[in-house]
């Protein structure tokens, strides 16, 4: 079969070079004129064949790139020149560039392909790019079709390419169900992680409510030294300092509350307590408890489940901390821990 005329195309690239001196046998029979040496300049590969010594002197000079359509070693021969390839190429040739660029070891065609096909991974073709990026040791590419494939199971899973890969290859499909697996496990993680930092950060802000409260007071609850107004102003954080406004009233008149009977004052006790272990100046500390509670620590000691919870809220107040822009934390209102202590909450009528 006559091969096209590819020598005036290759002209382009060559400019002033010597005539070719080595032909690609391509499928088909078709054939590519080359110059050994761009070839062997541009792949180590290529060049490590074409220093074999040939079968005999005169012979015609050939390399043989079969198994993959004419038209794609024809856009990888022309990379080889000018090391460019256009996007209707890649779009066309991107999967048997990629093989190509890996085999002959050209890495700057591979990284090319390993980037334009992981932006065109599609439903039908996420199953062929996965097996191609394993076996061309394309690490991003991989990853990014598995996170694809993942996402888009359901459909995938209909695909021809999908029932062939469980025919032909169970290892990949042991791989890809079990990367399902921790994704989902990384993805409860997650979830239950911002759920526990939620409900820290919200320990976090009910202790510096409580701190607001006992030492300048809010709209219906202050210390024992200061009349509580209604007139006040709300503060910065009045949607939780409302409620724990609300659990103190509660906290200081309810009659059930001695003999533990009460599950608003167990909760409110567990805040004093929690207060009182995060609390550096319990000899100056306003709020009601807190050197009982320091007292008590000494004595007998904490759980380690409440050390960790301390150690938590601790944590996930230091980072709302930092989370404010530093003019907002100079804003922030300073709490005078310089009254003598009460132990004891005002109520405003």
């Amino acid at each position: 079969m006559s091969s096209p005329n590819f020598s005036g195309d290759i002209d382009v690239f060559s400019g002033e070079m010597s005539e070719v001196d080595i032909q690609i046998v391509t499928s088909g029979g078709l054939r590519i004129p080359a110059h050994s040496a761009v070839l062997a300049a541009a792949s180590t590969v290529l060049e490590n064949i074409l220093v074999r010594p040939g079968k005999r002197r005169g012979s015609e000079r050939t390399i043989r790139i079969l198994g993959v359509p004419y038209d794609a070693v024809s856009v990888f021969i022309r990379f080889l020149y000018s090391f460019k390839c256009t996007e209707e190429q890649m779009k066309r040739h991107g999967i048997h560039l990629l093989a190509l660029s890996h085999v002959y070891l050209v890495p700057q065609l591979k990284q090319r392909c390993t980037k334009g096909l992981a932006e065109r991974l599609t439903i039908e073709n996420a199953v062929d790019v996965l097996q191609l990026a394993r076996l061309c040791d394309a690490p991003d590419l991989y990853l990014k079709s598995m996170k694809f494939l993942s996402s888009n199971f359901k459909k995938v899973e209909e695909t021809e390419g999908w029932k062939f890969l469980q025919h032909h290859d169970p290892w990949l499909e042991l791989e890809i169900l079990q990367f399902m697996d921790e994704a989902e496990l990384r993805k409860k993680r997650t979830r239950r992680h911002k759920r526990e930092l939620s409900l820290y950060l919200q320990l976090s802000e009910a202790m510096d409510c409580l701190e607001h409260i006992c030492t300048e007071g809010c709209t219906s609850v202050g210390p024992l030294d200061k009349e509580p107004s209604i007139k006040r102003q709300p503060c910065s954080k009045f949607d939780t300092c409302q409620g724990l406004q609300l659990l103190i009233r509660h906290f200081a008149t309810c009659k059930r509350r001695t003999n533990g009977g009460c599950l608003r004052c167990k909760r409110m006790w567990q805040i004093l307590r929690l207060h009182a272990s995060i609390c550096d100046q319990p000899n100056d500390c306003q709020v009601p408890l807190c050197r009982q509670f320091k007292l008590k620590v000494l004595q007998k000691g904490d759980d380690e489940l409440w050390k960790s919870l301390v150690r938590k809220v601790v944590s996930a107040r230091a980072m709302s901390s930092l989370s404010l822009p530093k003019r907002k934390r100079e804003e922030e209102p300073k709490m005078d821990l310089s009254h003598p202590q009460v132990m004891n909450f005002r109520l405003a009528a």
